[in-house]
């Protein structure tokens, strides 16, 4: 790679925050309309009756060696890529920019290609990473992105109604370090389990993957520390979620939960970090519960819905409990092993 003179301005550092966002997204739905066009070749390909829960629909009932190393092999190209650039970033750049470092442009050439390799491959084997691993892999790893985002906010926002955990410096700049590698794994992985495939579950979770992907790719810039940008793709999880649960499983499903659970953090941690008035937050927290009892009430399980609705929440919290009893565990064991004293 040419190495580039950081020390000195170039043309990229003047494109603004929000130009390369709004041209991101703008990416991001033109790639996801593009699955969704290719996708209707892929009607004819013959699978398994659905299994339940657990099972993962969309792939070949007769899996080969080449349709599982294109997947594995593309994935791992992927995500070795993604992370010597963050690398790259973390120990050649290392400075924040209002526009874009060159490293920014090679990041997001890299990820559409990948992109596009990926819908390649999937039309000509189709299977992604789930022939070999479990769904839960999958959803778990955007839980686990989430799970770290609290961590790595408790000092700005807080996280119960803007008050901070008692976590200590050292954990939350640990996480805010290296969360890049995590966060990279979790969109690419994420992306490379399933095949490019176009039913509107997959197209909704393509493109939210697509968002990550650029947020990952704006490393070291002001717009991948917009706090109103962060949010978004935070909350893109609702929408997500709660779309996917009415697609398989109707209005009568347990669509609630996820809506009301997601928007739960959100009423409980991530809106104390916009800088809103007391009076702001009371209004949202009221519509919340509002609309949390309309719907149950209508639903005829009002009892049972608050319960139902604190299990994301409750889920949420514990893991971030659990990675910070972790993360200092594991701190703590690199300070012993180095000798280095306690600061």
């Amino acid at each position: 790679m040419v190495e580039v003179p950081y020390g000195k301005k170039h043309a990229l550092s003047t494109v603004r925050p929000g130009t390369a966002l709004a041209a991101g997204v703008a990416a991001s739905a033109v790639l996801t309309g593009l699955i969704w066009l290719l996708g209707q070749r892929l009607h004819g390909i013959a699978l398994l009756p659905d299994q339940g829960a657990s099972w993962y629909y969309w792939k070949l009932p007769e899996p080969t060696v080449w349709t599982r190393l294109s997947a594995w092999a593309g994935y791992a190209a992927h995500q070795i890529a993604f992370w010597w650039m963050i690398y790259y970033a973390q120990t050649r750049v290392r400075r924040h920019a209002a526009g874009l470092h060159p490293i920014n442009v090679v990041a997001l050439a890299v990820n559409t290609g990948f992109v596009a390799l990926h819908t390649l491959q999937t039309h000509l084997f189709y299977d992604g990473l789930a022939q070999d691993v479990s769904i839960y892999s999958s959803q778990g790893s955007v839980v686990l992105l989430l799970v770290v985002v609290l961590l790595m906010e408790n000092r700005r926002r807080g996280l119960f109604l803007g008050r901070p955990a008692p976590l200590g410096r050292e954990i939350v700049d640990f996480a805010r370090r290296y969360h890049g590698y995590l966060f990279s794994w979790a969109g690419v992985y994420t992306f490379w389990y399933h095949p490019a495939e176009a039913t509107s579950g997959h197209l909704i979770g393509f493109f939210y993957m697509f968002l990550l992907l650029l947020q990952g790719s704006l490393f070291l810039t002001r717009a991948h520390t917009n706090r109103w940008w962060t949010l978004t793709l935070e909350l893109t999880v609702v929408v997500h979620g709660t779309l996917v649960a009415v697609m398989t499983s109707g209005p009568d499903g347990m669509w609630p939960m996820f809506l009301f659970g997601f928007l739960g953090v959100f009423v409980i941690t991530q809106m104390h970090g916009l800088g809103l008035s007391r009076a702001a937050r009371l209004l949202l927290a009221a519509g919340y519960a509002g609309s949390l009892m309309v719907v149950y009430a209508l639903r005829g399980d009002l009892l049972g819905g608050a319960g139902e609705t604190i299990r994301i929440p409750a889920i949420e919290y514990a893991l971030a409990g659990v990675l910070a009893l972790l993360l200092w565990a594991g701190l703590r064991v690199a300070r012993l092993i180095r000798g280095a004293p306690r600061p």
